[in-house]
């Protein structure tokens, strides 16, 4: 591996260290699921844009990128794997498993076995990998959110595939607590991986709960998903911040606990610099206030 070429002095909302690790993070990531096609299918619209957002991400300071070898399929981790490959020493690439894809950009639940472990394998040779950093078991029983089952049988895959050395650690993602409680006692969780931002915090709980317990929490669509989030109140504070609303939600996140990551995804070198110019957003304890209402006044809408 190369070396790194991040700055000491780079600050994106301060570190994280895995649990049981030595592998430290800065706590804004990137993500690369926007990198693909349209509905993460196919190949981008501007292969030398793609390549050009993954290393201005890494030379801004980003050491923590997230991907999956069915965002594409394969399509994220070989542009990783141009852009980025030999990795330096302290960039920390993240996969996700569970599911395929069909011919017509389907995404089917992959389960088995056989389809983990190829998945392992596929994610190992797209990325230029002999081992797998983090590899989070994606829970398939809800699409929309996390729904109880068990997740016994898929994580014992990923198990015995990290006792061959294939993973050096696991997280979960889509899970309920009753599942993270499951998977502790199969193997060690490092981080988990649900939906949550300024306007859905079902997992309020749970993130505490996780902070002491030393696991990262990363949000996945942090901004809402692809429809940006609506609210006058977030309007009005970025508005008296001289922000954009996103970069505010941004850093709330950052604000809301400290073992939670983000991983805001882009395909845009501007959206890029926005996203990790959030880490130095300043949020005073009264604009604090205002932007914990909100998840109340999405509640009153619904």
């Amino acid at each position: 591996m190369k070396k790194s070429n991040i700055m000491n002095n780079a600050k994106l909302g301060g570190q994280f260290t895995f649990l049981g690790t030595s592998s430290t993070v800065q706590r804004i990531g990137y993500g690369a699921m926007q990198l693909a096609g349209p509905g993460v299918f196919g190949p981008p619209k501007d292969h030398g844009a793609a390549l050009a957002v993954l290393r201005a991400a890494v030379a801004a300071g980003v050491n923590h990128i997230d991907t999956s070898d069915f965002y594409g399929p394969h399509v994220t981790n070989q542009l990783i794997r141009e852009a980025l490959h030999p990795y330096a020493d302290d960039l920390f690439i993240v996969t996700k498993v569970s599911a395929r894809r069909g011919l017509d950009g389907s995404w089917i639940p992959a389960l088995s076995r056989e389809e983990l472990t190829q998945a392992v394998h596929d994610n190992l040779r797209n990325l230029g990998l002999d081992v797998l950093e983090i590899v989070n078991l994606r829970s398939m029983f809800g699409l929309h959110g996390p729904v109880e089952g068990s997740i016994e049988a898929p994580l014992t895959v990923l198990a015995e595939l990290q006792q061959q050395g294939l993973i050096r650690h696991i997280g979960l993602s889509n899970v309920t607590p009753k599942q993270i409680e499951e998977g502790r006692r199969i193997a060690p969780i490092v981080c988990v991986q649900n939906f949550y931002n300024i306007a859905s915090r079902k997992d309020d709980g749970l993130i505490d709960a996780l902070a002491a317990q030393g696991i990262a929490y990363v949000p996945f669509f942090p901004l809402g998903g692809f429809t940006p989030l609506q609210s006058s109140i977030l309007s009005d504070v970025a508005g008296r911040l001289g922000a954009t609303p996103m970069q505010v939600a941004l850093a709330w996140l950052l604000h809301r606990s400290p073992n939670i990551l983000l991983i805001p995804g882009t395909s845009s070198l501007g959206h890029l610099r926005e996203n990790l110019a959030a880490a130095t957003l300043q949020l005073p304890p009264a604009t604090i206030t205002a932007l914990n209402s909100i998840a109340g006044a999405a509640k009153l809408n619904a």
